[in-house]
């Protein structure tokens, strides 16, 4: 799972990763119990959470390798699952642990080796560690857990060896000791530390390196399937509007899908090639162009759950932005919103806030932006003077939300909210201080924490959720 690009700008990785829990904590590194056994074999570490979780049932891990300062935190959730993957660390490699929210440890792979570290990559001078990660993904209705690391193969005294990004890709789904990847993909790079982001937001599992943030400019899709590494043209000749369009020379490839490369152009303007363009699916009242030199409007500021979230600038300067989500297949408009915060600028790959969905998909967010899709409407959480602004951090699927305010409270405390997206209001309210916001949650409503022992090692802590 990937942090630091997500949640230093919101100010949430200080309520998701930085907190400190008390009590008791978990019996090291070792799963509660053998596979099929929910039972533990120590208490739970003492959490603060909200009150739709019980904070007595559940599982806890701790990952006591993990530097504590890194890039990414090896945590995933595999999308419409129960199932919550982490990575531990030995001597003999790297092993993927893959539990079901209830504790059951459904499988652990065999030790994995990535490869060796690119200069700097892990030495505390250089900034956050750069380490090996995990992420979800869903393909053709299949979840997997793939595991990447960024690294040097085949370097030794007489070789420089080749830069690369090394993929294991395991079933979602496997059972049992010692499961062995589908495959392992190396894909050829080139980039510094933390410029690595690896996702399937689009449907399509997409390498992408060379910049800092969200979308950097170059990239590769690989076939879950075969194991065929496809790299990505000049982005900037992939939509013909480019040709054209003033300054369209930062294009970048946002997602990959079955129907194409979901593409931002640079200046603005977006869309697959051969089946939409953004000057086709403006909201009502917004102009395909903008400016004095005639831009495209329309920037992806991301994607999540088969859904693009745009924001478009206004028809008149200094009016407030307008935010739409779209399906990503057709480019279809599902709802709008006006909003002042910040529109993204297309020709940068960063983001200040991750799009965010409930597991399912009917709820997507981003920092103060919120949707109810299955009810087309949104929900704008920006400050106006008066009310403070709200940063969504996860979605349960009832439309239940948290996040946090972005400035402290007296005393320094963050200030942590729980939001209803099933209303119209989206009824916020803040909650108790010391109380833990879930970074995600898993299908059957369990809430995935992540915070710091009293050893300050990461502590992943998986709650139930309260009986009604």
């Amino acid at each position: 799972m990937r942090t630091a690009h997500a949640m230093t700008a919101a100010t949430l990785l200080a309520l998701l990763a930085t907190g400190c829990s008390s009590g008791a904590d978990t019996a090291g590194n070792k799963p509660p119990g053998w596979f099929g056994d929910t039972k533990t074999t120590a208490p739970l570490t003492k959490l603060s959470v909200p009150p739709s979780f019980d904070a007595t049932q559940g599982w806890d891990e701790v990952l006591s390798w993990v530097p504590q300062s890194v890039m990414t935190l090896p945590v995933t959730v595999v999308p419409r699952s129960q199932t919550v993957a982490f990575m531990q660390a030995s001597s003999a490699g790297y092993t993927v642990s893959a539990r079901e929210s209830n504790g059951k440890l459904a499988w652990r792979s065999a030790p994995w080796s990535a490869p060796t570290p690119v200069a700097e990559a892990q030495t505390a001078s250089s900034g956050p560690a750069e380490i090996p990660d995990l992420t979800g993904v869903e393909i053709d209705g299949r979840g997997y857990v793939v595991a990447y690391a960024h690294g040097v193969r085949g370097k030794d005294q007489l070789h420089e060896g080749a830069e690369i990004v090394r993929l294991a890709i395991f079933p979602a789904d496997a059972k049992g000791e010692s499961v062995k990847p589908l495959r392992e993909v190396d894909v050829p790079v080139s980039a510094d530390p933390g410029e690595i982001h690896v996702q399937a937001m689009g449907g399509r599992l997409l390498v992408a390196w060379g910049e800092s943030g969200f979308f950097p400019n170059r990239g590769a899709t690989v076939d879950m399937t075969t194991g065929e590494v496809a790299v990505q043209q000049d982005a900037d000749r992939l939509l013909t509007q480019c040709r054209t369009a003033p300054m369209c020379n930062t294009s970048r490839v946002v997602a990959a899908t079955p129907d194409g490369p979901l593409v931002a152009m640079g200046g603005g303007g977006f869309g697959i090639p051969g089946r939409y363009f953004s000057d086709t699916l403006t909201p009502t009242g917004i102009n395909p162009k903008s400016g004095f030199l005639g831009f495209w409007n329309g920037t992806v500021y991301g994607v999540s759950a088969g859904y693009a979230l745009i924001s478009w600038q206004a028809a008149s300067a200094g009016d407030t932005p307008v935010w739409s989500v779209h399906d990503l297949h057709t480019g279809a408009p599902q709802a709008r919103l006006v909003c002042g915060q910040e529109i993204a600028k297309s020709d940068k790959p960063s983001r200040d806030y991750p799009v965010v969905s409930s597991p399912r998909g009917q709820y997507l967010a981003a920092g103060s932006v919120a949707f109810d899709l299955k009810n087309k409407r949104g929900i704008c959480w920006q400050g106006d003077g008066n009310r403070k602004t709200i940063l969504v951090a996860s979605i349960q699927d009832n439309g239940t939300a948290y996040g946090g305010v972005p400035d402290a409270s007296e005393g320094g405390t963050n200030v942590v909210a729980q939001l209803d997206l099933s209303t119209p209001s989206g009824n916020a309210k803040p909650l108790e201080a010391g109380t833990e916001v879930p970074y995600a949650h898993s299908a059957d409503g369990a809430g995935v924490f992540l915070t710091l022992n009293s050893d300050k090692h990461v502590l992943v802590a998986v709650r139930k959720p309260a009986r009604p």
